[in-house]
């Protein structure tokens, strides 16, 4: 545990990618930090330059999130650390191929990791968080919570919980000092792609990796619910969310539509 007051982020995924620019930008803001991810060797060497460029404090935790054993350590962290003011649940991967492939195992592990460590540490931290009045949750989406019909398989279906997950802890618990932000990244450049046996080289319109966090930290200064770095028309976003809110009061009806009657 720290015992400094400093705040403090907690960022998993920590050791590359979007993940390891979180960490830089964070310490660049003042904030110690405690890294999460499988990659020890990656992290230390992140750590030693960002204590060295910074000065901040900077803790390790070597965990595979989808081990209940090492999401354990890192929810105690959560739970008994008063610095940690931030958390960014940035740890996620992708599948190679569709469901077609039907490797239940691998959609499992996928599972594991995009939901339920998602939403595990942030259990871990809320009521620490609403004992104080404030506290921040970033949680890592991606545009495919939006696309269905991109053939990524189980991955856009865990991001769009991830989402959706994020809207509704914010309209729980916003107005507590809780502030929430779904970030979804199109297309970035990072490992993801090699590990699920893509080639991003062979892919157009993909951001570089410190241009999205630098445009989600913008959101996140703003205090934006959802941030969408690549989306260039910000009204398309709230026409989208508009159209949804609107549906709502017509969904509580005591009988069926007539559109499905029958005739």
């Amino acid at each position: 545990m720290s015992n400094n007051t400093k705040a403090t982020a907690l960022i998993t995924g920590a050791s590359t990618g979007i993940g390891a620019v979180y960490a830089d930008r964070f310490a660049r803001r003042g904030y110690d930090l405690v890294l999460v991810a499988r990659d020890q060797a990656r992290m230390e060497t992140l750590a030693a330059r960002l204590r060295a460029e910074t000065g901040v404090k900077v803790d390790i935790i070597a965990a595979d999130l989808t081990s209940t054993a090492d999401l354990g350590k890192v929810e105690a962290r959560l739970r008994d650390d008063a610095a940690i003011s931030v958390l960014v649940n940035n740890a996620g991967a992708a599948n190679p191929g569709g469901f077609e492939v039907g490797d239940v195992e691998a959609q499992d592990r996928l599972i594991r990791l995009n939901v339920t460590a998602v939403t595990r540490l942030s259990a871990a931290v809320i009521p620490r968080f609403l004992a104080g009045g404030k506290g921040a949750i970033v949680n890592i989406a991606s545009v495919v919570a939006l696309a269905p019909e991109f053939p990524l398989g189980m991955y856009g279906a865990t991001k769009a919980y991830v989402l959706a997950y994020s809207q509704a802890l914010h309209a729980e618990l916003g107005a507590r000092g809780i502030y929430v932000q779904a970030v979804l990244p199109a297309a970035t450049r990072t490992e993801i792609w090699e590990r699920s046996g893509r080639d991003v080289n062979a892919m157009q319109g993909v951001m570089d990796v410190a241009e999205m966090v630098d445009a989600a930290l913008v959101g996140f200064d703003r205090r934006e619910l959802v941030t969408i770095p690549s989306l260039p028309d910000a009204a398309q976003w709230d026409a989208y969310a508009a159209a949804r809110v609107a549906m709502l009061p017509n969904f509580a009806q005591e009988h069926a539509a007539e559109r499905y009657k029958a005739s």
